[in-house]
């Protein structure tokens, strides 16, 4: 009716890790056909798939492309905050000094 044994005390489960292998000469000797292979035309050039991430992140967001469309950049959202936060301070000193 025990409900703690030292006996039977479980053993906690080990970390399992497989390391990768990693073969610098092997990357450098693929880097090296791959720049022959684009200088023969055999491959498309690096530029031309390369992917575009800039501005990606605020094309997935519905609120960010209302700012950006508006003309307002990071640096006007947080003087806004700012200006916000400077407000309320103001309104709260207001407030207890009435009441008091």
């Amino acid at each position: 009716m025990a409900l703690f044994s030292f006996y039977n005390m479980r053993k906690p489960r080990q970390f399992e890790h497989k390391p990768i292998y990693y073969d610098p000469r092997k990357e450098a000797m693929e880097e090296r056909i791959s720049k022959v292979k684009r200088e023969l035309g055999m491959e498309e050039p690096l530029e031309e798939y390369k992917p575009h991430i800039k501005g990606t992140f605020i094309e997935g967001t519905s609120h960010l492309k209302k700012s950006i469309g508006k003309g307002e950049d990071a640096r006007s959202r947080k003087y806004r905050n700012v200006k916000l936060m400077v407000v309320l301070v103001v309104l709260i000193a207001l407030f207890w000094l009435l009441m008091k």
